[in-house]
């Protein structure tokens, strides 16, 4: 009978003690979206509203050009065979020039507003990401995963670099 009991009482330790380490290590992995964290900062609007203000300024002006370029194309299409081979040479110059003008109008705007992003937008990110790291530090979370970008956010200091062992493993270097 006290066997029994005994054993009674360590089967139930046994099962308590294994849920208990099954919840500390659920509790210890956890996820984030960093998109959505990103979102939330208040600075994030505004950061978005001068990019789009930027873009928009910049689509404008691409515009009144490429409005200029179609003009003096459709001209040349309609006035071509009535021109001066001297006047045509010149006019497909002009459009030749345009065109050029209007790529590297395009790769500044383009240049220009990854800059602006990069200026507003990746301190934020770094924001998102020093949080992350001290949410997963005070926690105690052996590693965050990033569900917005499919990659581990966090991984706790105290981890092993495994890889001088896989490499053994594999007989590599």
């Amino acid at each position: 009978m006290m066997k029994k009991l005994i054993l009674s009482v360590l089967f139930i330790f046994s099962v308590l003690y294994a849920d208990s380490i099954t919840a500390q290590t659920a509790q210890q992995i956890a996820f984030v979206n960093s998109n959505e964290l990103l979102e939330a900062i208040p600075d994030k609007v505004a950061a978005s509203k001068s990019i789009n203000d930027l873009n928009n300024k910049y689509k404008a002006e691409l515009q009144v050009m490429q409005n200029d370029y179609n003009k003096k194309y459709s001209d040349f299409v309609s006035y071509q065979n009535s021109m001066a081979d001297n006047v045509r040479l010149r006019r497909m110059q002009e459009l030749y020039e345009l065109e050029r003008q209007i790529n590297n109008f395009m790769k500044v705007a383009q240049d220009d507003i990854s800059n602006q992003e990069k200026e507003l937008i990746v301190p934020l990110r770094q924001k998102v990401k020093e949080a992350i790291y001290q949410v997963g530090v005070e926690r105690g979370f052996i590693c965050i995963y990033d569900l917005a970008n499919p990659a581990i956010a966090f991984v706790t200091p105290d981890a092993t670099d495994a890889t001088a062992l896989v490499k053994q493993k594999l007989g590599v270097r």
